[in-house]
């Protein structure tokens, strides 16, 4: 459950691009206003912080002029209050936004690009306010931040808040999972010194020592699992609306018990063919078909899995390509303004 990677953003975006750029040019209509140029930071700031009220991805607000420089300092969105207000005087002539907004009488939406004041994907919006005489005032430009939006638009905003708590808790389990495993590999050292003992005191008789195997077996079992917990849970991102994180979770977990009850099983027929208890070695061939079973079962779920998703994505091209056609995916959005 770690922060998303700026590929994951990415690879969300272009599943919501459309509900993403429609949004961000609705949102921006609301500020295009020539009035907006002969306000007060004071007043812009109160206007940003009650659309954030509503839209908590918007990071930023700021004027340009008809050249593309920066009239005052950025307005911060009520999300984004710690990042500095500075970019008064900034020359943003050769920046996508503004290029874009001199073909265009309405609203224009950039692809994402790594914001040079925090450094995440970012979006910016950007609309050509013109004067009475056909010249241009200036130009409105609105950042969002891409992450924070496609998590309002999927629902997942909350889920953030509790997040650290998730890890502490996943954390502490890991924990107590690698305690087991230390107490378990301690044990089979144990074992091992006393085989050790026993070949240098040949008086000292000892069975085989399959139970420091056994040990060591079911510690690798439990150290592998709480690895996977870790990574799973703590250190990746997992997209828990994506299919493929639950199909990759549910893969790893079931392969780490698919290895420990293979090895199990081996073990007990080792020790009942050693032990003279061959009447029993059907017990142990019994659950190597448990784990066989097991194995053809996890991989008919992940072929089904993984052709369901492969439908999936292509229905979702499909979607984007009837839209892009149909004239609503184009790289500049307009409204009427």
């Amino acid at each position: 459950m770690s922060k998303m990677s700026h590929i994951n953003v990415i690879e969300k975006y272009e599943e919501h691009r459309l509900a993403i750029r429609n949004l961000l040019s609705s949102i921006l209509g609301c500020f295009a206003d020539e009035k907006m140029f002969v306000q007060r930071h004071e007043k812009m700031t109160e206007m940003l912080d009650s659309l954030c009220s509503y839209y908590p991805f918007v990071s930023l607000l700021y004027l340009l002029d008809a050249q593309g420089k920066q009239i005052g300092i950025n307005v911060p969105g009520s999300h984004f209050k710690k990042h500095p207000k500075t970019g008064m005087g900034a020359d943003r002539s050769n920046r996508p936004y503004y290029l874009l907004a001199m073909k265009t009488t309405g609203v224009v939406v950039t692809e994402p690009y790594l914001s040079s004041v925090r450094q995440e994907l970012c979006m910016s919006a950007s609309v050509k306010i013109p004067n009475d005489d056909g010249s241009i005032k200036g130009f409105i430009v609105l950042d969002i931040d891409v992450g924070a939006t496609l998590a309002f638009l999927t629902g997942d905003s909350r889920r953030v808040y509790f997040e650290p708590y998730f890890k502490v808790i996943y954390t502490l389990i890991v924990l107590g999972l690698f305690a087991v495993a230390l107490v378990l590999l301690y044990a089979a050292v144990a074992d091992c010194v006393k085989v050790v003992h026993s070949i240098i005191d040949p008086q000292e008789m000892m069975a085989i020592p399959l139970s420091a195997v056994i040990y060591l077996t079911l510690a690798l079992a439990i150290f592998d699992l709480g690895k996977t917990t870790l990574e799973e849970e703590v250190l990746l991102y997992k997209d828990i609306l994506r299919h493929s994180s639950t199909r990759r979770t549910i893969t790893r977990f079931i392969a780490v018990i698919i290895i420990a009850v293979s090895i199990e099983a081996l073990l007990m027929i080792f020790k009942f063919a050693l032990n003279g208890g061959g009447e029993h070695i059907i017990e142990a061939v019994w659950i190597i078909v448990a784990a066989a079973l097991l194995l053809v079962s996890l991989g008919v779920y992940v072929y089904l899995g993984s052709k369901a998703e492969v439908m999936l994505l292509k229905n979702n091209v499909n979607t984007r390509k009837s839209l892009d056609n149909g004239g609503n995916g184009n790289s500049i959005t307009e409204i009427k303004t």
